[in-house]
């Protein structure tokens, strides 16, 4: 099949086209029997190990972020880091709608938070590194990100709610911090990671 393109006034009009054509990877919603990639759990310390600034955006980081998704989506995850699955690269993939097959997924390479708002919120938080464990964390509500996409091409992005909380969470991956590090309320966190079989020596209270 062969699709015409409307006519482009200006070459700015067609390069628009086509990052738009390039704007996601795409890959099914769907679990798979065997995911590509293994995640890893509280407690071992590629988890603790801080990730690189990625150099050069290529084939085989976009062949990870594919695998990334894949793994994510077969976890029933709305977020993963590559140090979960023991690649130390400053990558994560994002998607808050995994009832949605037509909504693509982020992916975000070398993210930085350039700015927070003075407004926090507590709400609940999970992880596919320490599954069963569901706690309490307070964070800003509303956060300013620049990052580069899976094609390299340089972006910025306002994020507030679910999305400006899991951006947060997987970041700290990136620097070695798990959420249950940020969590005040210790009686209830040595209860769950008990329940779950995780060492409460695992966790490290004294993050910036």
């Amino acid at each position: 099949m062969l699709l015409r393109l409307p006519l482009a006034g200006s070459f700015a009009q067609l390069a628009k086209i086509a990052e738009n054509k390039k704007s996601s990877i795409a890959v099914s919603k769907e679990a798979v029997d065997k995911p590509p990639l293994t995640i890893y759990m509280l407690g071992e310390e590629v988890l603790r190990n801080p990730a690189k600034r990625i150099v050069k955006v290529d084939s085989s980081i976009r062949e990870l972020a594919q695998n990334m998704l894949i793994t994510m989506y077969s976890a029933k995850g709305i977020g993963l880091a590559a140090p979960q699955v023991g690649v130390h690269k400053r990558i994560l993939v994002i998607d808050i709608n995994l009832e949605d097959p037509d909504a693509p997924p982020h992916v975000f390479i070398n993210p930085e938070i350039i700015s927070s708002s003075a407004t926090l919120d507590t709400y609940e938080e999970g992880c596919l590194s320490i599954p069963g464990v569901y706690l309490n964390v307070v964070r800003p509500s509303s956060i300013k990100l620049s990052y580069r996409d899976e094609m390299g091409r340089h972006k910025k992005m306002n994020a507030d709610g679910l999305m400006a909380r899991c951006i947060q969470h997987e970041i700290e991956h990136l620097n070695g911090v798990l959420f249950v590090d940020r969590v005040t309320d210790k009686d209830e966190l040595t209860k769950q990671l008990k329940e779950n079989d995780f060492n409460q020596k695992d966790v490290r209270t004294k993050v910036i």
